[in-house]
């Protein structure tokens, strides 16, 4: 951190008037601390992976898809990684904001938009190489999807989209958050969302009155598109409405933070 602290002060004319120059940095910046922070960084990773042979294995034999349930559940276990990883976010802007080191950024001329994006870039390449992990672990367990590479990469897209719109509302949330801990609850809350949707169990099999928020929730909708595409299933409809819900939640956040971190360090 002193490392960077000392480079950026050194460069401030430069860094100043190259927007890019600043996004890198703090990109870089935000990748250190996420590979230093090896509590979190296992979590993120290993976690997932401990949920999918969870679902594999102790409550697999007695959910009825239609297909072997290891089939069904990867692309659920996989919204649950990019749900939860995101939603680490909040807490790493939290702790910028309640540690000091944002106003030291200030006095350099380093704008909150950087700073926000470095930690949004970092969380979509945190969710990439889990995703990488808990596809590879499934593969070994029995997952076989259909998918050509141009469904993979159509199916990382949609997942792409949707993991930089749950980060920038868990950045949104950090801004606001009156500490790291606080913070942290939302991580809790969105992987709780996962669960009355589609990821885990058919939608049919829920209660009535509960089938309706299910199925159409946005992770409903990236699940469906993600399970479509790698199981070459039709999936048109819910690819639309995947990326719809992440535009327009990425677009609502980014105005958020940008108020809000704005308010926040006046």
């Amino acid at each position: 951190m002193s490392e960077l602290l000392d480079h950026a002060a050194t460069s401030d004319d430069r860094i100043s008037r190259s927007g890019p120059a600043v996004l890198a940095t703090m990109i870089g910046r935000s990748v250190r601390l996420s590979s230093r922070n090896i509590e979190a960084l296992l979590t993120s990773l290993v976690l997932p992976v401990m949920i999918m042979l969870m679902f594999v294995y102790l409550f697999g034999g007695a959910i009825s898809t239609g297909t072997a349930y290891v089939t069904y559940v990867v692309p659920g276990v996989i919204l649950l990684c990019v749900c939860f990883g995101s939603a680490t976010t909040a807490v790493t802007v939290s702790t910028d904001l309640t540690g000091g080191i944002v106003d030291r950024f200030r006095s350099m001329d380093l704008g909150g938009a950087s700073v926000l994006a470095g930690h949004v870039t970092a969380s979509v390449l945190r969710n990439g190489a889990s995703t990488a992990i808990v596809v590879a672990v499934a593969v070994a367990i029995g997952f076989r999807p259909q998918a050509d590479p141009l469904h993979w990469v159509a199916a990382m897209g949609v997942l792409a989209v949707f993991v930089t719109a749950l980060s920038w509302a868990s950045a949104a949330i950090g801004v606001v958050a009156g500490s790291p801990e606080a913070a942290n609850g939302f991580a809790f809350f969105a992987m709780f969302i996962s669960y009355p949707s589609s990821a885990f169990v058919p939608i049919d099999t829920m209660p009535t009155w509960m089938q309706g928020f299910a199925r159409h929730q946005p992770v409903t909708q990236v699940v469906e598109s993600v399970r479509g595409i790698l199981l070459g299933r039709p999936a048109g409809a819910y690819v639309w409405s995947a990326i719809a819900w992440s535009v327009g939640l990425t677009a609502v956040s980014v105005l958020a933070s940008a108020l809000l971190f704005r308010r926040r360090t006046r």
